[in-house]
């Protein structure tokens, strides 16, 4: 019976229904688990990363353990410890509440903040911790919050937060409310310093914090079936007097419309922060020798003359990377088309593993939506991060479906933006795989701005300080092609297609007959080879036979030698010089 009520008053005590139903686990207490009612001993639940072991619910982690669990042992510094807390408003009872909570969690306040290493890579860290007023945001959380990036500025330090709360604290009126201002300044002031910031979106995670730090990280993580949103589920349930679908406003309807990168299982946190941290170290990175002046004279004005090799011209046939190309069959260009079209054709999300090393891929636009369209991450190539985005198809019917034939939705292009002004901050170059028939053209698409979220795109890769390259592998279909190759250089695999549109469409258009197809595309120059010689593109990828899945090694050792090689020309050329370069590139078609 004793137990039975001490069952009762920690579930009563802890939270309420507002912020669902993870309670912490108390400590030397077996309890049921609220989600499956089983019995639990809070030991085992401990060394399960505070897990439900029948179940799999998420207990609250306290902060002291969530840190213990994530960084190196012994290697973690507590920063702005005993601040002197305030009551703005004079709120009677508040300091006598501090106090209590003082007593009864051993913390100072509701975040705990400070310096660590995590599998070696030094950062600050934040943790929440839900156990003191529910982690709402008052003065102090907001001071230790600002604390920390403004010394991970100084020190260039990445940050991680460790988030759940309540919101904003009412107990401290609008000094709280201002919290959200000055954390959003600091966390500007580290970004433009060019240095990280990974939110890990915790149960719960509402309120002011959700409308500031919470969701301006670099990357941002949750954990399964966490609770995020701004206005908590009953407050929407009481204005809108409806009741709400089930799981909205968990992480996974976070990741489904575009506002989470990763849902990550808590036992894998410290390696995937880890990975995330050895994909953004603080340097340049350097990508070998590059030859200024080379590049300069690559393309010659139209007036000038000049013995260096131009666009259009043939290449030197004893470059031993990119020899002269030459034609491994006589195709026609609608059976060009054909194979660039083929269920056979690798993808981009097969030459991603192909090429790079612990691809990590990121999600969401962070508007309204994540488009299956376009796969995007960081990944290693020789040994150094660099951006890929990719427009991929899916292989087989089911997976066609899913991810709409590689048409992009405006979700797609603006999930590519993001990333693509990720990279520029953190000095990584840029590979696009193109494979598209065209941007969707769909009534959704159109609402919600196709056209701009293209142009958006387009005007992004013009201005990157960061080498761009792009790579046709399989169909460049018009302008849903060319918001991806707005490149410094573009490479076609032998057997793809580049063009204003698909041959369908201009026979549709030009002969009022769609079936005229294979004509069209005998007239509208779309092949690698043609726009190569019309000084298109830089260079194409050898087809001995055919590329397939099963035969994808041998493109792929061309384009690993290829790439290294354009990181090794671009690589260190100073911004002015490439942005001059990649504006002339398009000058002069």
């Amino acid at each position: 019976m004793r137990i039975k009520h001490m069952f009762k008053k920690t579930v009563r005590d802890i939270r309420g229904e507002e912020y669902g139903n993870t309670p912490e686990v108390p400590d030397n207490l077996m309890r049921k688990c609220n989600a499956c009612k089983a019995a639990v001993f809070a030991d085992e639940v401990k060394q399960n990363h505070y897990i439900c072991p029948h179940c799999g619910n998420y207990f609250h982690v306290p902060a002291y353990r969530r840190i213990k669990m994530v960084v190196d042992r012994k290697s973690f510094t507590e920063w702005d410890v005993h601040m002197e807390e305030q009551n703005p408003l004079q709120y009677k009872g508040y300091e006598e509440k501090i106090r209590s909570l003082r007593e009864k969690t051993g913390l100072d306040e509701a975040v705990v903040t400070g310096k660590c290493t995590i599998k070696g890579t030094p950062t600050a860290l934040g943790v929440c911790d839900c156990r003191f007023m529910m982690s709402s945001m008052g003065e102090v959380v907001g001071e230790k919050i600002t604390r920390v990036f403004e010394r991970a500025t100084k020190e260039r330090l990445p940050v991680i937060l460790y988030i759940c709360s309540g919101g904003a604290r009412m107990q401290e009126g609008l000094v709280s409310l201002m919290q959200m201002a000055k954390t959003s300044m600091a966390i500007r002031k580290h970004s433009d310093a060019g240095l990280l910031y990974v939110p890990v979106l915790t149960d719960p995670t509402t309120g002011g914090v959700t409308a500031s730090f919470a969701m301006l990280g670099d990357i941002i993580l949750a954990e399964p079936k966490a609770l995020i949103g701004f206005a908590g589920p009953r407050v929407i349930e009481q204005t809108i007097g409806q009741k709400l679908p089930k799981g909205f406003q968990r992480a996974e309807f976070l990741l489904e419309h575009g506002f989470v990168d990763k849902i990550v299982e808590r036992e894998e946190q410290r390696s995937v922060l880890a990975d995330i941290l050895k994909l953004h170290e603080n340097k340049i990175p350097d990508y070998g020798q590059s030859d200024n002046s080379d590049m300069e004279m690559k393309y010659k004005s139209d007036n000038a003359e000049s013995t260096e090799t131009a666009v259009g011209d043939k290449r030197e046939s004893e470059n031993t990377i990119w020899p002269e190309f030459i034609p491994s069959g006589n195709y026609t260009p609608w059976e060009h088309v054909q194979l660039a079209r083929a269920k056979t054709r690798p993808t981009g999300k097969d030459y991603i593993e192909a090429l790079f090393d612990d691809f990590m891929e990121f999600h969401g636009d962070r508007h309204c939506g994540d488009d299956p369209a376009v796969i995007g991450g960081v990944a290693f190539f020789h040994g150094k991060p660099v951006t890929v985005l990719a427009q991929e198809k899916g292989e087989g019917t089911r997976e066609n479906i899913a991810r709409n034939f590689g048409m992009v939705s405006p979700e797609g292009y603006w999930k590519s933006l993001r990333l693509m002004q990720q990279a520029e901050k953190f000095h990584r170059p840029v590979i696009c795989l193109v494979d598209t028939p065209g941007a969707f053209c769909g009534l959704e698409a159109e609402e919600r701005g196709q056209g701009e979220a293209i142009a958006k795109n387009l005007y992004t890769l013009a201005g990157l300080t960061v080498p761009v390259l792009s790579i046709v592998i399989g169909e460049g279909g018009s302008g849903g092609a060319l918001a991806f190759a707005v490149a410094d250089e573009v490479w076609m695999l032998e057997h793809s297609v580049y063009s204003i549109l698909s041959p369908e469409g201009f026979a549709s258009i030009l002969w009022k007959d769609s079936k005229k197809a294979k004509e069209a595309a005998a007239v509208m120059k779309l092949t690698a080879a043609d726009l190569y010689q019309m000084g298109m593109i830089e260079h194409v990828i050898p087809e001995a036979e055919p590329v397939s899945r099963e035969n994808i090694n041998d493109a792929a050792a061309y384009l690993e030698n290829g790439i290294e090689d354009f990181l090794g020309k671009y690589g260190k050329t100073e911004p002015e010089k490439l942005l001059e370069h990649r504006y002339e590139r398009f000058r002069k078609m």
